[in-house]
């Protein structure tokens, strides 16, 4: 008698949120094999990455053509090893530029005739480039997006879209205050090309606060396994040395938080779940500020104003993102009134985030297994 042969399925996650969720779903997933690309949270559930993930954590234009190359040699062999490794599903988590060049490799191969293309994280679609959504019909043959709102702009194109829910809502409300401490948290990203920019200029604007009467005040910057030698050599130089502490302590850390300083993206999200004041600073290459200009459909960088349709979080993005406006902005944020409707501003955001009672990593994870 034949034993059913073990489903397989091939994962892959560019940077430290994909990690993270992709390590929930493999958690909810199994006596199912998994390969291919993730970090140090899907590695920890038994995924031997083919290579670093580090070598796909870019971000901006200008920056990603500088990585090119790479990036060129990490796709033919991500696209090599899923036709040698005959997975039954090919699961890409964001990254979108390297998931589509992937798929379309694979697809335009023949290789595979079988294997289906799921991919998490919508496009945002909404915000620039609608276009993309017709794109994603013709390469992938499932897509979990984490909003409802998000849904018809793939479907009318005709992919399967099921919305989840935005996973950095589960389990954040676990985190509990245990602190009296005035704690201030730098993020400046998980991105090599966005660390460079930004550590220079929280460098200066924590001199600038404690030059200001903030000496009292501790500055702590959590770490991801992408950046973290970076970040260690770099803040040796620093007048005020913060604390640096590992990503997996981060969570505890933002709810002991006064009032955090971060890059735009994920992390944002997390801190507005966990209502958090929050300035979001973002530092780009010149041409990438002007092409998004261009290019964007929407007033804000980070998720809660979005949702909202207001300015919750101030960011400062571009030019703007230079340490004497980071400095009023943080001292605006020590008023009781602004911070209290920051506070009530971020409640009534609360609803946006969940679509489920279900975790979103088990939702994505069990519609994975009615197809294998």
């Amino acid at each position: 008698m034949k034993t059913a042969k073990t489903k397989k399925i091939f994962i892959i996650a560019g940077e430290v949120s994909g990690d993270v969720l992709g390590a929930k779903i493999m958690h909810e997933m199994h006596g199912v094999e998994f390969v291919g690309i993730g970090g140090q949270h899907m590695e920890a559930q038994g995924l031997k990455s083919i290579f670093p993930m580090s070598d796909l954590s870019v971000m901006g234009i200008v920056e990603v053509l500088a990585y090119a190359k790479t990036l060129s040699t990490r796709i033919k062999q991500t696209i090599n090893a899923i036709i040698s490794e005959k997975p039954d599903i090919v699961l890409t988590i964001d990254s979108p530029g390297f998931a589509k060049a992937v798929v379309c490799g694979v697809r335009k191969s023949g290789a595979l005739k079988r294997v289906k293309f799921f991919h998490v994280v919508a496009p945002q679609v909404w915000a620039w480039r609608p276009g993309r959504a017709k794109k994603y019909a013709k390469i992938f043959d499932k897509l979990y997006a984490f909003f409802d709102f998000e849904i018809p702009y793939f479907t009318k194109y005709g992919l399967d879209t099921v919305a989840v829910g935005h996973p950095i809502s589960d389990g954040l409300d676990k985190y509990k205050s245990t602190t009296s401490d005035k704690i201030i948290t730098l993020v400046p990203g998980s991105r090599m090309a966005e660390v460079k920019k930004l550590l220079p200029v929280f460098h200066k604007t924590v001199d600038m606060l404690v030059n200001a009467g903030y000496r009292n005040y501790k500055f702590v910057i959590p770490t991801v396994e992408t950046t973290d030698s970076y970040v260690h050599q770099h803040v040796k130089n620093w007048a005020t040395k913060p604390e640096l502490i590992s990503s997996d302590k981060r969570y505890q850390l933002y709810a002991n938080t006064y009032i955090a300083i971060v890059a735009s993206g994920t992390v944002s999200a997390e801190l507005a779940i966990m209502h958090i004041p929050t300035i979001v600073v973002y530092k780009m290459n010149a041409l990438t500020i002007l092409l998004a200009h261009m290019l964007l459909r929407v007033k804000w960088a980070s998720l809660v104003n979005i949702l909202m349709n207001k300015t919750i979080f101030p960011e400062l993005l571009g030019n703007r993102a230079k340490p004497v406006a980071i400095v009023d902005a943080l001292q605006k944020l020590t008023l009781p009134h602004v911070r209290k409707e920051m506070m009530q501003e971020l409640k009534n955001a609360d609803k946006k985030w969940t679509n489920s009672k279900e975790k979103p990593a088990s939702v994505i994870a069990k519609d994975i297994l009615a197809y294998l």
